[in-house]
Protein backbone atom coordinates (compact mmCIF):
# COMPACT_ATOMS: atom_id res chain seq x y z
CA UNK A 1 0.00 0.00 0.00
CA UNK A 2 1.10 3.70 -1.06
CA UNK A 3 0.61 5.86 2.18
CA UNK A 4 1.20 9.37 1.40
CA UNK A 5 2.07 11.05 5.31
CA UNK A 6 1.77 14.91 5.04
CA UNK A 7 1.07 16.50 8.81
CA UNK A 8 0.95 20.25 9.71
CA UNK A 9 3.20 21.11 13.00
CA UNK A 10 2.23 20.55 16.34
CA UNK A 11 2.56 23.37 17.56
CA UNK A 12 4.78 23.70 20.55
CA UNK A 13 6.03 20.22 20.36
CA UNK A 14 6.82 18.69 16.59
CA UNK A 15 7.99 20.63 13.68
CA UNK A 16 5.91 19.42 10.23
CA UNK A 17 9.05 17.37 9.29
CA UNK A 18 9.50 15.95 12.83
CA UNK A 19 5.79 14.85 13.16
CA UNK A 20 6.10 12.96 9.67
CA UNK A 21 8.83 11.27 10.64
CA UNK A 22 7.44 10.03 13.88
CA UNK A 23 3.91 8.79 12.01
CA UNK A 24 6.56 7.23 9.25
CA UNK A 25 8.56 5.12 12.26
CA UNK A 26 5.28 3.88 13.74
CA UNK A 27 3.78 2.84 10.54
CA UNK A 28 6.62 0.90 9.56
CA UNK A 29 6.39 -1.36 12.85
CA UNK A 30 3.43 -2.72 11.69
CA UNK A 31 3.53 -2.58 8.50
CA UNK A 32 7.09 -2.61 7.05
CA UNK A 33 6.14 -3.08 3.30
CA UNK A 34 3.98 -0.45 2.40
CA UNK A 35 5.41 2.47 0.60
CA UNK A 36 5.46 6.07 2.61
CA UNK A 37 5.81 8.88 0.68
CA UNK A 38 6.51 11.72 3.21
CA UNK A 39 5.40 15.60 2.49
CA UNK A 40 5.52 17.80 5.81
CA UNK A 41 3.16 20.49 5.18
CA UNK A 42 2.29 24.29 6.17
CA UNK A 43 -0.62 27.02 5.60
CA UNK A 44 1.20 29.28 5.92
CA UNK A 45 2.00 29.52 9.83
CA UNK A 46 5.50 28.15 12.07
CA UNK A 47 6.96 25.82 9.63
CA UNK A 48 6.07 27.37 6.39
CA UNK A 49 9.42 28.00 4.78
CA UNK A 50 11.17 24.69 6.21
CA UNK A 51 8.28 22.64 4.61
CA UNK A 52 9.18 24.16 0.99
CA UNK A 53 13.05 24.81 1.44
CA UNK A 54 14.99 23.14 -0.89
CA UNK A 55 16.63 19.36 -0.46
CA UNK A 56 12.89 17.40 -0.41
CA UNK A 57 11.66 15.25 -3.22
CA UNK A 58 9.24 17.53 -4.67
CA UNK A 59 10.57 20.87 -3.37
CA UNK A 60 10.93 23.92 -5.69
CA UNK A 61 14.63 24.62 -6.73
CA UNK A 62 15.67 27.81 -5.27
CA UNK A 63 18.10 29.04 -2.08
CA UNK A 64 18.01 30.11 1.25
CA UNK A 65 19.36 33.47 2.69
CA UNK A 66 20.31 33.58 6.19
CA UNK A 67 19.21 37.21 7.70
CA UNK A 68 18.93 38.33 11.15
CA UNK A 69 15.92 40.46 12.32
CA UNK A 70 13.82 42.07 15.42
CA UNK A 71 11.77 39.73 17.18
CA UNK A 72 8.52 40.83 18.89
CA UNK A 73 10.55 42.60 21.88
CA UNK A 74 13.20 44.03 19.11
CA UNK A 75 15.83 41.32 20.18
CA UNK A 76 17.75 39.79 17.45
CA UNK A 77 16.72 36.74 15.92
CA UNK A 78 17.84 34.46 13.04
CA UNK A 79 15.41 34.11 9.96
CA UNK A 80 15.46 32.77 6.53
CA UNK A 81 14.24 33.97 3.06
CA UNK A 82 13.66 31.07 0.02
CA UNK A 83 14.22 32.71 -3.42
CA UNK A 84 12.67 30.80 -6.04
CA UNK A 85 12.51 31.58 -9.68
CA UNK A 86 14.77 33.06 -11.90
CA UNK A 87 18.40 33.78 -11.06
CA UNK A 88 17.68 31.05 -7.83
CA UNK A 89 17.97 27.58 -9.75
CA UNK A 90 14.34 27.71 -11.07
CA UNK A 91 12.50 29.34 -13.59
CA UNK A 92 9.77 32.30 -13.84
CA UNK A 93 9.55 35.32 -11.89
CA UNK A 94 11.56 36.12 -8.85
CA UNK A 95 9.61 35.18 -5.93
CA UNK A 96 11.20 35.33 -1.94
CA UNK A 97 8.74 33.50 0.31
CA UNK A 98 8.78 34.64 3.43
CA UNK A 99 7.38 33.12 7.26
CA UNK A 100 6.43 35.80 9.73
CA UNK A 101 6.35 33.83 12.67
CA UNK A 102 10.14 33.79 12.31
CA UNK A 103 10.26 37.33 13.12
CA UNK A 104 6.61 37.62 14.98
CA UNK A 105 5.68 34.04 15.98
CA UNK A 106 4.38 33.53 19.70
CA UNK A 107 6.99 30.69 19.91
CA UNK A 108 9.92 33.14 20.03
CA UNK A 109 8.49 34.53 23.23
CA UNK A 110 9.12 32.87 26.55
CA UNK A 111 5.45 32.04 29.00
CA UNK A 112 5.95 35.50 30.82
CA UNK A 113 6.73 37.53 27.66
CA UNK A 114 3.82 36.91 26.10
CA UNK A 115 1.77 40.00 26.14
CA UNK A 116 0.28 41.30 22.55
CA UNK A 117 0.03 45.04 24.29
CA UNK A 118 3.87 45.75 23.75
CA UNK A 119 5.04 42.63 21.05
CA UNK A 120 5.43 44.46 17.55
CA UNK A 121 6.11 43.47 14.14
CA UNK A 122 9.23 45.48 13.07
CA UNK A 123 11.31 42.27 12.10
CA UNK A 124 8.55 41.34 9.35
CA UNK A 125 9.33 44.65 7.80
CA UNK A 126 12.73 44.08 7.86
CA UNK A 127 12.25 40.52 6.43
CA UNK A 128 10.54 42.67 3.70
CA UNK A 129 13.29 44.60 3.33
CA UNK A 130 15.71 41.99 2.68
CA UNK A 131 13.47 40.57 -0.16
CA UNK A 132 12.92 43.57 -1.94
CA UNK A 133 17.04 43.73 -1.98
CA UNK A 134 17.23 40.22 -3.06
CA UNK A 135 15.43 41.49 -6.40
CA UNK A 136 12.11 39.72 -5.52
CA UNK A 137 9.37 40.51 -7.68
CA UNK A 138 6.86 38.59 -5.66
CA UNK A 139 7.30 38.50 -2.34
CA UNK A 140 4.97 35.77 -0.34
CA UNK A 141 4.60 36.11 3.36
CA UNK A 142 2.92 33.48 4.92
CA UNK A 143 0.94 34.63 7.96
CA UNK A 144 -0.14 32.00 11.13
CA UNK A 145 1.38 31.86 14.76
CA UNK A 146 2.23 35.20 15.88
CA UNK A 147 2.59 36.63 19.13
CA UNK A 148 1.53 39.95 18.07
CA UNK A 149 -1.53 42.20 17.74
CA UNK A 150 -0.39 45.41 16.39
CA UNK A 151 -2.09 45.25 13.27
CA UNK A 152 1.20 45.31 11.22
CA UNK A 153 2.17 49.02 12.70
CA UNK A 154 5.63 47.88 13.32
CA UNK A 155 6.13 46.08 10.13
CA UNK A 156 5.26 49.31 8.34
CA UNK A 157 7.58 51.41 10.80
CA UNK A 158 10.19 49.16 9.60
CA UNK A 159 9.31 49.68 5.82
CA UNK A 160 10.13 53.58 6.40
CA UNK A 161 6.43 54.55 6.65
CA UNK A 162 6.44 56.25 9.95
CA UNK A 163 8.89 57.33 12.64
CA UNK A 164 6.56 57.57 15.71
CA UNK A 165 8.15 55.18 18.14
CA UNK A 166 4.90 54.06 19.40
CA UNK A 167 4.24 52.47 15.91
CA UNK A 168 7.25 49.83 17.05
CA UNK A 169 6.07 49.46 20.90
CA UNK A 170 2.89 46.78 20.18
CA UNK A 171 -0.62 47.38 19.47
CA UNK A 172 -1.57 48.87 22.40
CA UNK A 173 0.59 52.05 22.63
CA UNK A 174 -1.82 52.63 18.82
CA UNK A 175 -4.67 54.03 20.90
CA UNK A 176 -2.71 57.27 21.13
CA UNK A 177 -1.18 57.31 17.78
CA UNK A 178 -1.45 61.19 16.27
CA UNK A 179 -3.29 61.70 13.24
CA UNK A 180 0.22 61.71 10.93
CA UNK A 181 1.79 59.06 12.16
CA UNK A 182 2.54 58.04 8.74
CA UNK A 183 4.16 60.66 6.77
CA UNK A 184 5.19 58.71 4.08
CA UNK A 185 3.02 55.60 3.81
CA UNK A 186 2.25 56.53 0.25
CA UNK A 187 5.99 56.49 -0.42
CA UNK A 188 6.37 52.70 0.89
CA UNK A 189 3.57 51.41 -1.68
CA UNK A 190 5.25 53.24 -4.62
CA UNK A 191 7.96 51.17 -3.85
CA UNK A 192 6.01 48.14 -3.70
CA UNK A 193 3.96 48.96 -6.57
CA UNK A 194 6.09 46.74 -9.11
CA UNK A 195 5.72 44.04 -6.77
CA UNK A 196 3.42 41.31 -6.71
CA UNK A 197 2.67 40.69 -3.00
CA UNK A 198 0.79 37.68 -1.41
CA UNK A 199 -0.62 37.43 2.22
CA UNK A 200 -1.02 33.81 2.29
CA UNK A 201 -2.82 32.85 5.03
CA UNK A 202 -6.05 30.53 5.37
CA UNK A 203 -7.53 32.79 8.26
CA UNK A 204 -10.89 34.79 6.97
CA UNK A 205 -10.91 37.00 9.95
CA UNK A 206 -11.65 41.02 9.32
CA UNK A 207 -8.99 43.04 11.34
CA UNK A 208 -11.81 44.69 14.15
CA UNK A 209 -14.92 43.03 15.30
CA UNK A 210 -16.08 39.86 17.41
CA UNK A 211 -14.24 38.04 14.74
CA UNK A 212 -11.77 40.15 14.33
CA UNK A 213 -7.80 40.17 15.46
CA UNK A 214 -8.46 40.94 18.97
CA UNK A 215 -11.80 38.91 20.25
CA UNK A 216 -10.23 35.92 18.82
CA UNK A 217 -6.49 35.38 18.57
CA UNK A 218 -5.17 37.73 21.15
CA UNK A 219 -6.56 35.69 23.89
CA UNK A 220 -3.97 32.80 22.81
CA UNK A 221 -1.41 35.26 23.07
CA UNK A 222 -2.02 36.36 26.45
CA UNK A 223 -4.44 39.00 26.89
CA UNK A 224 -7.40 39.06 29.28
CA UNK A 225 -10.60 40.03 28.40
CA UNK A 226 -10.13 43.80 29.15
CA UNK A 227 -7.05 43.78 27.36
CA UNK A 228 -8.83 42.27 24.50
CA UNK A 229 -10.69 44.73 24.55
CA UNK A 230 -8.45 47.30 24.86
CA UNK A 231 -6.60 46.30 22.07
CA UNK A 232 -9.68 46.38 19.79
CA UNK A 233 -9.97 49.76 20.43
CA UNK A 234 -6.16 50.47 19.77
CA UNK A 235 -6.69 49.38 16.35
CA UNK A 236 -9.94 51.25 15.74
CA UNK A 237 -7.57 54.00 16.19
CA UNK A 238 -5.00 52.65 13.60
CA UNK A 239 -7.75 51.63 11.15
CA UNK A 240 -8.78 55.78 11.65
CA UNK A 241 -5.05 56.64 11.28
CA UNK A 242 -4.07 54.65 8.29
CA UNK A 243 -7.37 55.70 6.63
CA UNK A 244 -6.14 59.85 7.07
CA UNK A 245 -3.08 58.84 5.74
CA UNK A 246 -4.32 57.02 2.38
CA UNK A 247 -6.71 57.83 -0.15
CA UNK A 248 -9.77 55.20 -0.03
CA UNK A 249 -8.91 52.26 -2.65
CA UNK A 250 -12.62 52.12 -4.72
CA UNK A 251 -14.26 48.91 -5.86
CA UNK A 252 -14.37 48.50 -9.41
CA UNK A 253 -17.99 47.31 -9.56
CA UNK A 254 -19.72 49.32 -7.35
CA UNK A 255 -17.58 52.27 -6.71
CA UNK A 256 -17.34 52.11 -3.17
CA UNK A 257 -15.09 52.76 -0.68
CA UNK A 258 -13.23 49.66 0.19
CA UNK A 259 -13.06 48.53 4.02
CA UNK A 260 -9.64 46.90 4.40
CA UNK A 261 -10.44 46.39 7.64
CA UNK A 262 -13.10 44.14 7.26
CA UNK A 263 -11.20 42.20 3.94
CA UNK A 264 -10.98 38.36 4.70
CA UNK A 265 -7.72 37.91 6.41
CA UNK A 266 -7.20 41.58 7.38
CA UNK A 267 -7.05 40.24 11.22
CA UNK A 268 -4.63 37.27 9.85
CA UNK A 269 -1.21 37.33 12.02
CA UNK A 270 -2.92 39.65 14.81
CA UNK A 271 -3.63 42.34 11.72
CA UNK A 272 -0.45 41.73 9.75
CA UNK A 273 -3.04 40.96 7.10
CA UNK A 274 -4.77 44.11 7.35
CA UNK A 275 -1.40 45.89 6.79
CA UNK A 276 -0.24 43.96 3.76
CA UNK A 277 -3.62 44.94 2.46
CA UNK A 278 -3.01 48.70 2.72
CA UNK A 279 0.16 47.77 0.84
CA UNK A 280 -1.53 46.51 -1.99
CA UNK A 281 -1.41 42.75 -1.25
CA UNK A 282 -3.98 40.19 -2.41
CA UNK A 283 -4.76 36.78 -0.40
CA UNK A 284 -4.28 33.83 -1.25
CA UNK A 285 -4.85 30.22 0.31
CA UNK A 286 -1.43 29.60 2.50
CA UNK A 287 -2.32 26.01 2.30
CA UNK A 288 -3.31 25.70 -0.96
CA UNK A 289 -0.10 27.59 -2.16
CA UNK A 290 1.99 25.04 -0.41
CA UNK A 291 0.13 21.65 -1.76
CA UNK A 292 1.19 23.24 -5.58
CA UNK A 293 4.39 24.14 -4.67
CA UNK A 294 5.08 20.55 -3.25
CA UNK A 295 3.32 18.62 -5.94
CA UNK A 296 0.61 17.17 -3.67
CA UNK A 297 -1.69 16.59 -6.21
CA UNK A 298 0.58 13.84 -7.98
CA UNK A 299 1.24 11.78 -5.35
CA UNK A 300 -2.38 12.09 -3.98
CA UNK A 301 -3.08 10.24 -7.31
CA UNK A 302 -0.78 7.69 -6.78
CA UNK A 303 -1.66 6.83 -2.81
CA UNK A 304 -3.94 4.44 -1.30
CA UNK A 305 -4.36 6.44 2.00
CA UNK A 306 -3.74 9.64 3.86
CA UNK A 307 -2.27 10.36 6.80
CA UNK A 308 -2.31 13.71 7.88
CA UNK A 309 -2.23 15.68 11.74
CA UNK A 310 -1.86 18.61 13.47
CA UNK A 311 -1.49 19.12 17.84
CA UNK A 312 -5.18 20.28 18.26
CA UNK A 313 -7.43 19.25 15.53
CA UNK A 314 -10.31 22.01 16.24
CA UNK A 315 -13.35 24.06 14.82
CA UNK A 316 -10.78 26.07 13.40
CA UNK A 317 -8.34 23.16 11.72
CA UNK A 318 -11.98 22.56 9.54
CA UNK A 319 -12.12 26.02 7.96
CA UNK A 320 -9.08 25.90 5.62
CA UNK A 321 -6.01 24.73 7.67
CA UNK A 322 -3.92 21.97 6.33
CA UNK A 323 -5.70 19.02 7.91
CA UNK A 324 -9.06 19.94 5.46
CA UNK A 325 -6.83 21.23 2.66
CA UNK A 326 -5.44 17.80 2.48
CA UNK A 327 -9.12 16.40 3.24
CA UNK A 328 -10.66 18.37 0.31
CA UNK A 329 -7.74 17.46 -2.42
CA UNK A 330 -8.27 13.55 -1.80
CA UNK A 331 -12.02 13.66 -2.41
CA UNK A 332 -10.65 14.35 -5.98
CA UNK A 333 -8.55 11.37 -5.99
CA UNK A 334 -11.83 9.78 -3.81
CA UNK A 335 -8.37 8.71 -1.39
CA UNK A 336 -9.11 7.83 2.13
CA UNK A 337 -7.94 10.43 5.01
CA UNK A 338 -7.35 9.67 8.30
CA UNK A 339 -6.19 12.28 10.67
CA UNK A 340 -4.13 11.83 14.08
CA UNK A 341 -3.75 14.89 16.23
CA UNK A 342 -2.42 15.44 19.38
CA UNK A 343 -6.18 16.02 20.72
CA UNK A 344 -9.53 16.52 19.17
CA UNK A 345 -12.08 19.10 19.89
CA UNK A 346 -14.41 18.24 17.32
CA UNK A 347 -16.39 15.17 17.12
CA UNK A 348 -17.33 12.41 13.78
CA UNK A 349 -19.78 14.13 12.19
CA UNK A 350 -17.60 17.54 11.85
CA UNK A 351 -14.47 15.31 10.48
CA UNK A 352 -16.37 13.54 8.69
CA UNK A 353 -18.44 16.48 6.70
CA UNK A 354 -14.57 17.86 5.48
CA UNK A 355 -13.66 14.09 4.09
CA UNK A 356 -12.01 12.73 6.85
CA UNK A 357 -12.26 8.85 7.27
CA UNK A 358 -10.53 8.17 10.64
CA UNK A 359 -9.55 10.52 13.52
CA UNK A 360 -7.35 8.84 16.07
CA UNK A 361 -6.14 11.51 18.59
CA UNK A 362 -2.85 10.74 20.48
CA UNK A 363 -4.08 12.68 23.85
CA UNK A 364 -7.22 11.51 25.37
CA UNK A 365 -7.39 11.69 28.76
CA UNK A 366 -5.61 14.55 31.43
CA UNK A 367 -3.18 12.17 31.53
CA UNK A 368 -1.98 11.04 28.15
CA UNK A 369 -1.96 14.64 27.19
CA UNK A 370 0.68 14.80 30.06
CA UNK A 371 2.47 11.53 28.63
CA UNK A 372 2.23 12.99 24.81
CA UNK A 373 3.92 16.30 25.87
CA UNK A 374 6.51 14.62 27.84
CA UNK A 375 7.37 12.53 24.67
CA UNK A 376 5.55 13.78 21.85
CA UNK A 377 7.75 11.96 19.76
CA UNK A 378 7.12 8.04 21.17
CA UNK A 379 3.52 8.84 21.69
CA UNK A 380 2.60 10.13 18.30
CA UNK A 381 5.18 7.02 17.15
CA UNK A 382 2.64 4.45 18.94
CA UNK A 383 -0.61 6.12 18.10
CA UNK A 384 0.79 5.91 14.44
CA UNK A 385 1.12 1.95 14.42
CA UNK A 386 -1.86 1.47 15.76
CA UNK A 387 -3.65 3.16 13.17
CA UNK A 388 -1.24 1.04 10.20
CA UNK A 389 -3.05 -2.00 12.51
CA UNK A 390 -6.31 -0.71 11.57
CA UNK A 391 -5.40 0.38 8.21
CA UNK A 392 -2.80 -1.41 6.43
CA UNK A 393 -4.01 -4.73 4.95
CA UNK A 394 -2.46 -7.54 6.54
CA UNK A 395 -0.40 -10.07 4.79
Amino acid sequence: MHVLIAPDCYTGTLTATQAAEAIAAGWRERAPDDLLTLVPLSDGGPGFIDVLAPGGPGRPAGETVAVTVSDPLGRDVPALILLTGEGHGGEGVPTAWIESAQACGLHLLGAAERDPRVTGTAGLGMLLDAALAAGARRIVVGLGGSGTNDGGAGMLAALGAGDDPVLRCGGLGLADLPDDALPRIAEVRRRLAGVELIAATDVDNPLLGLQGASAVYAPQKGADPQTAQDLERALGRWHEVVGRSLPAERDLLTGRARRLDREPGAGAAGGIGYALLVLGAVRRSGMAMVLDELGVDEVLAAADLVVTGEGCLDWQSLRGKVVAGVAQRAQRTATPVVVVPGQALVGRRETMAVGINGCYPVAVTPEEVEAAMADPVGTLRARAAAVAGTWSPRR
